[in-house]
């Protein structure tokens, strides 16, 4: 082999593997997007805007997803000192399954001002898909819990998933062939299916009918007997 038919190989080698490895990565696509937090607050009815970011990280068999705001979407109306708040929420999966991944995250680290957006850390938690497939993810209620009170703030503009994602189930997530209690079931047919075995049927019919006439001419042939 010549050294430019060689060089033309290794690279047509090289851009197959690169290939194969763009088709076995898992595709993602994550998008910063603005909830608006209607909340439900001891002191009454507030609104805030903040972008949120969800990221997801693949561990074992499930995704560790964390949730970031980028904004305060409440505040309070005296300081809350180190430790004193809370916060969890839900993010809800949607696509190949729907689901809700609770999340949660440390207390504030620093004090908080009165009146004054509160800064909310990172909330983590794990995602563990049943089934293999293109699943979205996008931000739901948020719980703060702060000096034995509770404000539920919850997205008032439906917004849309932060982050969509091809995950992969254990064992991969394949359909079940049975029917409940383990009983097997009969495969789903479509129109091509079903004419299919009405063909089939009918050809029976036809057959049957055919031997029967056949049957009957034989018969119809035989000599009568006479009697002694």
């Amino acid at each position: 082999m010549s050294d430019r038919k060689r060089s033309t190989a290794l690279a047509l080698a090289s851009a197959l593997a690169g290939s194969a490895v763009l088709l076995a990565a898992p595709a993602a696509h994550a998008d910063v997007v603005d909830v608006q937090y209607d909340c439900q607050t001891p002191i009454g009815d507030k609104s805030a805007v903040s972008p949120i970011d969800i990221k997801a990280v693949k561990e074992g068999d499930g995704y560790k997803l964390t949730m970031s705001f980028q904004k305060g979407v409440s505040s309070s109306p005296i300081e809350l000192g180190k430790g004193a708040m809370n916060p969890s929420a839900v993010i809800m999966a949607d696509g190949a399954e729907k689901a809700s991944v609770p999340v949660s995250g440390p207390p504030n680290p620093e004090a908080a001002p009165a009146n004054t957006p509160i800064k909310i850390t990172d909330l983590s938690g794990t995602y563990t898909p049943k089934k293999s497939g293109k699943v979205t993810f996008t931000a739901g209620v948020l719980t703060i819990k702060a000096m034995g009170t509770t404000t539920t703030c919850t997205p008032g503009n439906s917004p849309r998933p932060s982050l969509e994602l091809d995950v992969t189930a254990a064992g991969g997530g394949a359909p079940q062939t049975g029917g409940p209690g383990g009983e097997p079931t009969l495969p789903q047919t479509g129109p091509a299916d079903s004419a299919l075995a009405l063909g089939t049927l009918g050809a029976t019919v036809l057959l049957s009918g055919a031997a029967g006439v056949l049957w009957l001419t034989r018969r119809g042939r035989q000599p009568q007997r006479t009697g002694s």
